[in-house]
């Protein structure tokens, strides 16, 4: 027997049941804050007792407290339906073949309004249903290779997705989108990077910052501007496309060793750190801002090395650091260590001594800087030159996180530290420049004349 009230519990249940409501039914509710009128949802299990959720007109969700309630009645109720209604999705000899690949969660998904019910798409089929532009842009393909959050992202799912690009190479497809969750994009486009090297296509990482249910959802678009780099672009990298400035009217492409997610919630949370952006994109054209880029192939050839030590961590120094931080790392096995030092590339003296036990032991450490932008320079003070007696290498100007990432792989070809050595200096794919430019440092402080000036000219 379905279950009408779905997720509700306790108290919540109990109102429900006595205005003889069900989950995604149109209710009209009358409550001493108010009246309301929206699709009831269901909750999830792990969610308290004390409220109901339902969906607004606007697409936005609202919870109410049950003890607010004074009345409930519905109006209206359709059976959820969970699948998408599939339509062919059109091919065409003049579009390029394109694979999707999937990593978890929706790649895209649509809003039910009669229900308010999220509905999940993924298969070609579903997405034309969804996304029906796509097929305006290429002719596509999907397959699933595993169903996890991306914060569960690691070394495992990065090797099976390098060595699913390279098979996808080899039988000719001519661009690939890799559907990812935003929180740990990052790592994975440079994971990717290193793995696949002197690709001959496009490879494009893809996510959405709000949901489908949402008006302000940057799914569908994002999802558009990644098929479209994958068909028609010219730069055959790893690059992360997610939205440029917070409106609809472009995406940006931004090399997989220089990225960074840098707001919770922002539409616009992808910047290119210490660099310039790729290309922009929109629905009709791909406007190249750099033109530094491995471009588009017609051969198959490709360099996969899908490797990783996972015996490698990421320290984020901290006044007052412990040494046994270090020490237990070390004692537990750790090959490998990257460091997030304050300045030019700081720690205190406290943990000199676990830094040289470290090196001594054969761990590889490598320092950068927590400031993400500008470069290690552990020649200035006396304190940098200390740290790197003690064994520890700079890192020049890699991400904190690019650096993990590329430490993990470099000691998964190798122990010899002098061979890891020459690997995490040598520059791949530019994670580290010779150069900061001028603009690869822009952070406007709002409230100062200047810039609410500068502001107003775009945002009236």
């Amino acid at each position: 027997m379905t279950d009408t009230l779905k997720g509700y519990k306790g108290r919540a249940r109990e109102v429900l049941k006595s205005f003889k409501m069900r989950v995604w039914s149109e209710a009209a509710i009358s409550t001493t804050r108010g009246n309301f009128q929206g699709v009831l949802l269901p909750r999830s299990e792990n969610d308290d007792d004390c409220h109901i959720v339902i969906k607004l007109a606007t697409g936005y969700n609202i919870g109410i407290a049950v003890d607010t309630i004074q009345d409930m009645k519905e109006y209206n109720f359709k059976e959820i339906q969970y699948k998408i209604p599939e339509r062919e999705f059109p091919t065409s000899k003049d579009k390029k073949n394109i694979k999707l690949l999937g990593t978890g969660g929706t790649i895209a998904s649509r809003l039910d309004y009669r229900t308010g019910a999220v509905i999940p798409a993924f298969s070609p089929g579903e997405l034309y249903g969804a996304v029906p532009e796509l097929a305006d842009i290429c002719n596509l393909s999907t397959e699933k290779l595993f169903g996890v959050f991306s914060e569960n992202m690691g070394p495992a799912e990065y090797i099976v997705l390098a060595k699913a690009i390279g098979e996808e190479i080899k039988k000719g497809t001519q661009g690939i989108i890799i559907g990812h969750g935003t929180d740990t994009m990052s790592y994975t486009s440079a994971a990717l990077t290193f793995m696949v090297q002197n690709s001959p296509i496009p490879i494009v990482l893809v996510g959405s910052q709000r949901s489908s249910d949402r008006p302000s959802s940057d799914a569908a678009l994002n999802l558009i501007h990644a098929a479209k780099t994958a068909a028609d672009s010219d730069i055959a990298e790893v690059v992360v496309c997610m939205f440029g400035p917070t409106s609809d009217e472009y995406g940006l492409l931004h090399r997989g060793t220089r990225v960074r997610k840098m707001h919770s919630s922002y539409r616009s949370t992808f910047r290119t750190i210490g660099d310039i952006p790729l290309a922009m994109v929109d629905r009709q054209k791909i406007t190249p801002i750099r033109e530094d880029y491995n471009h588009r192939r017609c051969d198959r050839n490709v360099t996969i090395n899908p490797v990783f030590e996972e015996r490698v961590s990421l320290l984020y120094y901290y006044p007052n650091m412990n040494p046994d931080v270090i020490d237990a790392l070390v004692d537990l096995g750790y090959k490998g260590i990257v460091i997030a030092g304050t300045g030019l590339g700081h720690v205190n003296k406290l943990i000199y001594p676990a830094i040289k036990r470290a090196a001594k032991k054969g761990v590889a450490i490598y320092m950068t800087v927590q400031t993400l932008w500008g470069y290690v320079n552990m020649f200035v003070y006396d304190t940098g030159r200390d740290l790197m007696t003690l064994g520890i290498i700079p890192a020049e100007n890699m991400l904190p996180e690019v650096a993990y990432i590329k430490l993990g792989w470099a000691l998964g070809q190798t122990s010899d530290l002098s061979k890891v050595k020459d690997i995490m200096l040598t520059p791949i794919c530019g994670e580290i420049t010779e150069r900061e430019p001028y603009n690869g440092y822009l952070i406007y402080q709002g409230g100062i004349p200047e810039v609410e000036e500068f502001i107003k000219k775009f945002h009236k």
